[in-house]
């Protein structure tokens, strides 16, 4: 009887090893027969799974993001009950992949995001996954200030004593995690340098509500 290959498990296997020559060369430095190699694979599984090099990274990208968000949910479902500004808080640390250990994360997605800026493609993929994140900092900066979404975008923080637009502060929110991963990553700015801009940007965030 043929042996049952899971094909999703070793797209995900391979997915990692193109993380890994990432991390290791840039985007440029990925090639099918050194995925195939690093994965421990042959070219013929690799080109079974992908059957170009913008189809593996395109994949790769997604399973970088899938990633971060099961980590978030993982901490999230682990964590005690807590406020919904302190889950925002979390959700927001863990986008902008400060500590040590997701630094490598950290230089990954960054050569995705320099890579999408000629690659329409791996474009198209980079907004889904913003797009998706930019929907639940909307929910949750709606429920931390205590309003309601209208129309997917504003809440009213009338128990708090004022009124944000969710839409533009989970917009703004997203925009300084990213740019706080960058600054670690290039040293302008430490961890602790980095967490102190994000935790004040949301403490007059609350201040606003």
């Amino acid at each position: 009887m043929p042996k049952q290959v899971d094909h999703e498990g070793r797209r995900r296997w391979i997915a990692e090893a193109v993380c890994l020559l990432v991390d290791e060369h840039g985007l440029e430095g990925v090639t099918l027969r050194d995925v195939a190699a690093r994965a421990e694979v042959s070219m013929g599984a690799v080109q079974r799974c992908f059957h170009t090099k913008e189809e593996m990274l395109l994949f790769a990208v997604g399973h970088v993001g899938e990633r971060v968000t099961e980590r978030v949910r993982s901490r999230l479902a682990a964590g005690p009950a807590q406020s919904a500004a302190g889950e925002l808080a979390l959700v927001a640390g863990e986008m902008a992949l400060l500590r040590e250990e997701h630094r490598a994360e950290a230089r990954i997605w960054l050569a995705f995001v320099a890579g999408a800026a000629v690659n329409p493609a791996l474009a198209a993929a980079l907004r889904s996954s913003y797009a998706a994140l930019e929907e639940l900092m909307v929910r949750l900066v709606t429920e931390a200030a205590g309003g309601e979404v209208v129309g997917g975008s504003v809440i009213g923080g009338e128990a708090a004593g004022g009124s944000v637009v969710a839409r533009t502060e989970a917009r703004t929110l997203l925009a300084l995690a990213d740019g706080l991963t960058a600054h670690v990553l290039v040293g302008h700015r430490s961890p602790a340098e980095a967490e102190e801009v994000l935790h004040a940007h949301l403490a007059g965030l609350w201040a606003r509500c």
